[in-house]
């Protein structure tokens, strides 16, 4: 098994100027940061016109006793495909564990246990994921592309999605008003 690099658990947050539209005050929470990539789940943006419960219904779950919660936007990379990102009290088969402090689940049986009152104590639910080949996170990052923040339940499970990015800029001691989007070399 890879050894995981630093990010894991983190919040990263998008720079000003980055460039990419998609990643406009982006915040991800990094799942996976390895030698063979990085993978992490958007939680900047909520999907318009579909809530958990619509979710559900479109997979043939009843949803139960699930609150009808608000989707993220996960990532670019494969929009269609549902992601779980909640507290460790719960897991899988395949569940992946996020450095002691979160659990990613991207299967169906997690989905029916939240909606039968059986599931993780906390979560959020995305619809994609942003990814990154082996050593292109290291160069984004490089370029001042990124930001890493310390990650935390607070930005994860409780900061409204509309001021998560600069909260999450705070929690490093960042003030983001202070921030630019032109940068120079020395």
């Amino acid at each position: 098994m890879e050894e995981p690099k630093f990010l894991v658990g983190q919040m990263l947050l998008a720079m000003p100027g980055i460039g990419d539209p998609r990643f406009e005050k982006a915040v991800i929470a990094m799942c996976v940061h390895d030698d063979n990539g990085a993978l992490g789940i958007g939680l900047g943006r909520i999907v318009p016109r579909i809530g958990f419960h619509e979710l559900l219904r479109q997979l043939d779950i009843d949803p139960g006793v699930a609150p009808d919660v608000p989707i993220h936007l996960g990532g670019p990379v494969e929009p269609q495909r549902g992601f779980l990102l909640h507290s460790p009290d719960w897991g899988g088969q395949e569940s992946v564990g996020v450095a002691g402090r979160w659990t990613l689940t991207a299967t169906l049986d997690i989905l029916r246990a939240i909606a039968e009152g059986r599931g993780p104590s906390r979560w959020v639910a995305a619809l994609g994921y942003a990814g990154w080949g082996p050593g292109q996170l290291e160069q984004e990052l490089c370029g001042n592309g990124w930001f890493a923040a310390p990650g935390s339940d607070f930005l994860l499970y409780d900061c409204d999605v509309g001021s998560r990015w600069a909260s999450a800029f705070r929690s490093a001691g960042i003030d983001p008003r202070l921030l630019a989007a032109d940068y120079g070399t020395a």
